[in-house]
């Protein structure tokens, strides 16, 4: 029989017989046990024994490896492992990939070649300069078949010879036939449970520490019936389904196999029925084994998984080449010493399989009874509205009474160890459903109760503000706090379940009050925050209503400076910051007491009460400080300084108009009452007291903030210059009222105004001067000289003349002139009227005055048609016959 070269180079002449390799056969793996430290390239021929059938580690590794090249190539090396049954190819699969010479099965009498595991460097050239080669220093471990008639049941040596290979490779070959595909033992599902279980007990500590490997199933002998896309998901769905029935350390409760695993899967041709097609399809396959990457871009993208390379970073174990024969020998002597891959008896076995069928048979009455109740948990989390479901504890308590009874019942009669082992799988598998309900249901009553204690607490306020009585704050939270509490332990009482360690609510009550006492402390801090806005809108009130009368008084206008409307003299203008300030501290110390009588029965803490306060100071210094600016708005304290001119110019000391006589001194008086007005525009500028001449005490009446004072405290108010530094105005800047460009402005204006009530004034005095002609008094004289002889010589007359002259100095002096001749044009207007009217009744009442005013109407009707619209273009009256062409010519 002619056979294969190396590396493939020559063919099978018979199609019958195909072995792969040299005949390296029974004797091969006693020879390779025996060779010493000091062996020779020649003793390490077809690779070196790794780890023999008696579990023995071979310590000759480093000699291997120093003779291939590898032991100074650091990190640039790679490390394959094949796993599967007996009697699969794997040796084959190997020598045709790599060009090793492992030994391989005889056809005639199907027995085990491959003992304990071999490793051999690949022999096939490394990557070319297109990067389609294989990558260079690739070690490739051949691990002896599973399955084995052999060892028979002794199962120890495969689940720790197939540990070690996935604990120490890049990539897990997992050679598997076509018609295994699908089988649980066949497909060595059982052996991979085992192995991946204990692996993530030793080595695989988290998912994002632990070095990540691939699992390459090589698909053998595939026909094509199936597609790979199918095989590949049944394969998935294999291994999720055993690693989610693992047993996984505290922590990894929720990992899965993809945390750990990448997988790839390929398809070979029969190697007997298709032998150039399986030759040309492994030498295809052989160029994935290069390096590679990973492109973040192109994640999620549909590849060519057949080209893509399989030897990427994240699966190499980042051991240096030097240091990899101790690190393989610390990982197998943790493999042997690992009493959980052991193999159980066969009555375990049976044990194990029986009490996993009575576990399966009795969870489906216990799911019947327990999956309407998650679902119904479920999809109120989901709906973001929690709800207690009712009897949950009564019903959690009988499913799980009845599970266990009736696992005890069917499998007590079975291994003991097995099945006190199994009932407490069971009972941590039901507990753990039962704990997620137990939970859940805590869960709900809390977010509920809670919800229910805030709206208690808000509805009760609102009721005790509408009948407008003073409610206690905090007798109503303690009240509604009691009824909480007991409604959540009576809730939590009903649902615990008899028997566990975890049913028990303390957690769940501590977490529950830490809640209570937030939303408590939350509801107090708006009715602190409500408190505050109505004494500052109090505050608010009294300043504005104050600091409006106090600027008033510059300028009332209604009795002079002199004699007010009350009675009393006007107080000094120079003082009239002084009053402001006095009005502004006697305001907020009266809001201050109000606020903290009012806070302390709401049983808020001194930090509270201090925080509350500073904000209402600053906040009523802002609501002065708007009530200033709006009082010397331009129109404003314009209107004020000319009321203030005007009281002083036309009121004379008594508080008496003045009537403007031509003798009067306008001018001094004008002088002097603009000067004394025109003194208020400093005086109004800067906001300071008249004793100190200085700012007000602002920094030590708003004081310091409070320690407790949070950013959300002091969001809302503004900067005061002189208290917050850090803003960069100094209280000097926060006093000033008007700039100097507005006081500018404001005295040019006002002078403008001033100047106009001068002009009125002077025009009144020079309108009173009446021009007579003496030569008039003397021909008045001589006229009337009979006249006042007879009335002088005349008692009657005479008394006349004196009473007249009473009457008219009596009405000078009133200044009663001006209403009496007012009254006297009114009267006669108004008899002219009724002449007029009672004149129109009496022609209408008459034949003669009906007749004379209906004349009266023709004629008026008859002037009426020289009216504007009765005249053409020319100002001649339209004719009847041309009034059209005049209006066509108009148009």
């Amino acid at each position: 029989m002619a056979t294969l070269q190396v590396n493939g180079s020559r063919r099978p002449i018979s199609p019958q017989k195909h072995p792969s390799a040299p005949s390296v056969l029974t004797n091969m793996n006693g020879h390779f046990a025996s060779m010493g430290k000091n062996g020779t390239e020649d003793n390490y021929e077809h690779g070196i024994q790794l780890i023999d059938e008696d579990k023995n580690y071979n310590d000759n590794l480093p000699v291997y490896l120093q003779l291939e090249g590898i032991i100074r190539a650091g990190f640039n090396y790679h490390l394959i492992s094949v796993f599967g049954s007996q009697s699969t190819g794997k040796s084959t699969l190997l020598n045709h990939l790599f060009g090793t010479e492992f030994g391989v099965m005889s056809e005639q009498e199907r027995r085990q070649t491959t003992k304990g595991i071999w490793m051999s460097k690949n022999k096939k050239e490394h990557a070319d300069g297109g990067g389609k080669g294989m990558a260079e220093n690739i070690l490739v471990m051949d691990v002896e078949g599973t399955d084995g008639r052999e060892r028979g049941e002794d199962q120890d040596f495969e689940r720790k010879s197939a540990l070690f290979a996935l604990a120490t490779s890049e990539v897990l070959i997992v050679n598997i036939w076509e018609h295994q595909v699908g089988l649980y033992q066949g497909a060595n599902m059982g052996l991979l449970k085992t192995v991946f279980e204990v692996n993530l007990q030793l080595f695989l500590k988290d998912s994002k520490t632990a070095m990540r490997s691939l699992l390459f199933f090589v698909i053998r002998d595939h026909l094509g019936t199936t597609p790979l896309s199918n095989l590949r998901q049944t394969l998935l769905q294999d291994l999720s389904r055993i690693w989610t029935s693992l047993s996984k350390p505290p922590g990894l409760e929720k990992s899965r196999i993809e945390d750990y695993f990448d997988f790839a899967f390929v398809a070979l041709p029969h190697k007997i029925l298709q032998p150039e097609r399986f030759v040309s399809e492994v030498e295809k396959l052989g160029t994935r084994f290069r390096e590679g990457f990973k492109d973040p871009k192109r994640s999620g993208l549909v590849l060519d998984e057949e080209s893509q390379p399989i030897l990427l970073p994240e699966y190499h174990r980042r051991i240096p080449a030097d240091g990899f024969s101790m690190y393989a020998s610390g990982v197998w002597d943790q493999i042997v010493n690992n009493k959980d891959l052991d193999l159980p008896t066969q009555q375990e076995l049976l044990a194990q399989f029986r009490c996993d069928e009575i576990s399966r048979e009795v969870l489906v009455a216990f799911d019947e009874a327990i999956v309407p109740l998650e679902e119904k948990q479920a999809d109120a989390i989901r709906s973001g509205k929690p709800s207690v479901i009712p009897k949950l504890g009564k019903m959690m308590n009988t499913a799980r009474v009845e599970v266990l009874k009736n696992f005890e019942t069917e499998a007590s009669r079975y291994h003991k160890g097995v099945y006190k082992r199994k009932m407490a799988e069971l009972e941590t598998k039901v507990d753990g459903r039962l704990k997620a309900l137990f939970q859940g249901q805590l869960s709900a009553a809390h977010k509920s109760g809670v919800y229910a204690f805030s709206e208690a607490v808000s509805a009760a306020v609102k009721s005790g503000q509408k009948k407008g009585a003073s409610y206690d704050f905090q007798q109503i939270v303690q009240s509604e706090k009691q009824k909480a509490l007991h409604n959540f332990e009576q809730e939590a009482q009903s649902t615990l379940i008899k028997g566990t360690s975890w049913s028990n609510y303390e957690q769940e009550l501590s977490s529950y009050q830490k809640d209570l006492n937030e939303v408590s402390a939350r509801l107090r801090k708006d009715e602190m925050r409500r408190l505050a806005t109505r004494i500052e809108r109090w505050v608010r009130s009294k300043i504005s209503d104050s600091i409006g009368l106090e600027f008033n008084k510059l300028g009332s206008g209604r009795g002079g400076s002199g004699a007010p409307e009350t009675g009393e003299k006007l107080p000094s203008e120079k003082d009239l910051w002084d009053r402001i300030w006095s009005l502004f501290t006697d305001s907020v110390q009266l809001a201050e007491s109000r606020f903290t009588e009012r806070a302390r029965s709401f049983d808020a803490s001194p930090e509270e009460v201090d925080i509350g306060l500073w904000r209402l100071r600053r906040k009523s210094w802002g609501v002065l400080r708007a009530k200033i600016d709006e009082e010397v708005m331009e129109g404003n304290i314009l209107l004020k300084l000319r009321e203030n001119f005007e009281d002083k110019f036309r009121y004379d000391d008594a508080g008496v108009p003045r009537i403007w006589r031509p003798t009067d001194d306008i001018e001094g008086m004008y002088t002097r009452a603009r000067e004394s007005t025109l003194e208020l525009i400093p005086l109004l500028s800067r906001f300071k007291l008249q004793n100190t001449n200085a700012p007000p005490p602002l920094e030590s009446c708003i004081g310091t903030p409070p320690a407790a004072v949070s950013a959300a405290d002091e969001e809302d108010l503004a900067p005061i210059g002189g208290v917050d530094e850090d803003e960069g105005k100094s209280l000097e800047e926060e006093m000033t009222i008007l700039s100097d460009g507005k006081r500018a402005d404001l005295t040019t204006r006002f002078k403008k105004m001033a100047d106009g009530v001068y002009v009125e004034a002077k025009r009144s005095a020079i309108g009173g001067i009446t021009q007579v002609p003496l030569y008039f008094y003397g021909l008045l004289l001589a006229l009337g000289w009979n006249e006042i002889v007879a009335v002088l010589r005349n008692p009657v007359y005479f008394i006349f003349l004196i009473l007249l002259g009473v009457g008219a100095y009596i009405t000078y002096t009133l200044n009663l002139w001006g209403p009496m001749i007012r009254m006297a044009n009114a009267a006669s207007a108004q008899a002219i009227d009724i002449s007029k009217e009672r004149l129109r009744e009496f022609l209408e009442s008459s034949d003669t005055g009906r007749q004379a005013m209906a004349m009266s109407g023709s004629k008026a009707s008859g002037d009426s048609a020289y009216k504007m619209d009765t005249l053409n273009s020319n100002g001649r009256k339209k004719n009847n016959d041309t009034m059209g062409e005049d209006d066509l010519d108009d148009i």
